[in-house]
């Protein structure tokens, strides 16, 4: 098992239970190489969550994980997402995530457009019933959409692999980890996947994705 990646995970920067660099050398014990910590943020916290991770480059690096400083863009009115997004980038964000409109919380609409439609924002998480149109923009813009193993948010998987498939959008396979027993190791990353109606073809495309090339790092 190698070579395993996760773009969506959760501190106690955050909501979560595990110091980053703890969350990291679980990760990579489990298999993988590459870790997107995205700990949630609005316009009072994205600077000082991301200079915070910086410091834990370097551990995760000796650990054999490449960490990608994130955030989740969560709960901020759709009017404000492109500059915070933008905002999150000139800070050093490695990737930027918008918490989409998930079906068990109360996201203002037109948040997923919003995300959809920023060359800034890297992955839509959890965006519920998604719109073909907005997909269409996701795809324009480079932007992933993610099939997450979260209860509640996963409820819409099959239709988020669906639109992602008609509008020709890339797929991520995500755990929205807050805690240990969130880590998904290879066989449940497969399951997500197969879960939500992805042929075994499209789950390998998926699961293999090349970061560097998809995001331009």
């Amino acid at each position: 098992m190698s070579g395993l990646y996760d773009l969506h995970t959760h501190t106690i920067l955050s909501d979560g239970e595990m110091l980053p660099i703890e969350l990291i050398r679980r990760m990579a014990v489990t298999g993988y190489t590459t870790v997107a910590i995205t700990d949630h943020v609005d316009t009072s916290n994205t600077e000082s969550v991301l200079s915070t991770l910086a410091l834990v480059r370097e551990s995760a690096g000796l650990f054999g994980v490449r960490l990608l400083c994130g955030v989740e863009i969560t709960h901020v009115p759709p009017a404000q997402i492109a500059a915070l997004a933008k905002k999150a980038k000139a800070a050093g964000a490695d990737i930027v995530v918008v918490h989409g409109e998930t079906p068990v919380e109360p996201v203002a609409p037109g948040t997923n457009h919003a995300a959809c439609t920023c060359r800034d924002v890297s992955v839509l998480a959890h965006p519920g019933m998604i719109t073909k149109e907005e997909a269409h923009a996701a795809a324009s813009n480079g932007i992933a959409l993610e099939l997450t193993s979260r209860g509640g948010h996963n409820r819409t998987n099959g239709h988020v692999a669906r639109i992602a498939r008609q509008a020709g959008c890339q797929l991520v396979v995500d755990s929205d980890a807050h805690a240990p027993h969130d880590i998904l190791d290879e066989r449940a990353k497969n399951i997500v996947a197969r879960g939500a109606g992805l042929s075994e073809a499209e789950c390998r495309q998926a699961l293999s994705l090349n970061i560097d090339q998809f995001f331009g790092f």
